[in-house]
């Protein structure tokens, strides 16, 4: 199991688009699970309308929870992907 936090640069927040990609992205490692929390609230983030549920805005410090096979990868992935979008 990997774990790591992200605090939100971008100024919108997770909106749609990442959020949709964020997402995609996490549904592309089979077997992998890929869980974003928040304020005590988590859910998985393959799942959109629940990560945009989140209500995750610019500040917010988010943490990511990857589990499986690929969580190395997984999470490397996830971690280069908010910091060139979110």
């Amino acid at each position: 199991m990997k774990t790591f936090s992200y605090t939100i640069k971008d100024e919108i927040g997770i909106h749609a688009r990442p959020a949709g990609n964020l997402a995609k992205l996490a549904k592309s490692f089979e077997g992998t699970k890929v869980t974003i929390e928040k304020g005590g609230k988590s859910v998985d983030a393959t799942k959109l309308m629940m990560l945009m549920g989140l209500g995750v805005k610019f500040g917010d410090t988010v943490n990511f929870t990857v589990e499986g096979p690929d969580e190395d990868a997984c999470s490397d992935a996830i971690l280069d992907f908010m910091t060139n979008n979110l």
